[in-house]
């Protein structure tokens, strides 16, 4: 399997991949760089990889969710979070990386999947 970057956010408060989320990929620093910016699309995925394998680097990145966003677009209030940040590591830039996020208005979980 070709080495990448990929994302899959799942709303908890519907049970369903949570469909047009808005998130940034960025590589964090004294000025952040924003490397992507794409919205999930119909099962909560993006499109593409975040990095495909011509451009998996190592080093640290972030993803930015628009969590308010997404549970505004949707008529619920998300009072607590605003953007669910999530800084990771990409070590082996020939592996493959998922971060996954699961998210409700109230709490977040993340985890590294295959």
């Amino acid at each position: 399997m070709p080495a990448k970057l990929s994302t899959h956010v799942l709303d908890l408060t519907s049970g369903r991949p949570a469909a047009g989320m808005e998130l940034r990929l960025l590589r964090p620093g004294r000025e952040p760089e924003l490397l992507k910016a794409v919205a999930t699309n119909a099962d909560g995925r993006t499109s593409a990889p975040l990095l495909d394998a011509h451009e998996m680097t190592a080093g640290a990145y972030a993803l930015v969710f628009l969590v308010r966003d997404y549970f505004a677009g949707r008529g619920i209030d998300c009072p607590f979070l605003d953007r669910v940040t999530i800084d990771f590591e990409i070590s082996d830039a020939t592996a493959s990386y998922h971060v996954p996020l699961l998210v409700t208005p109230w709490a977040y979980s993340t985890y590294r999947g295959s």
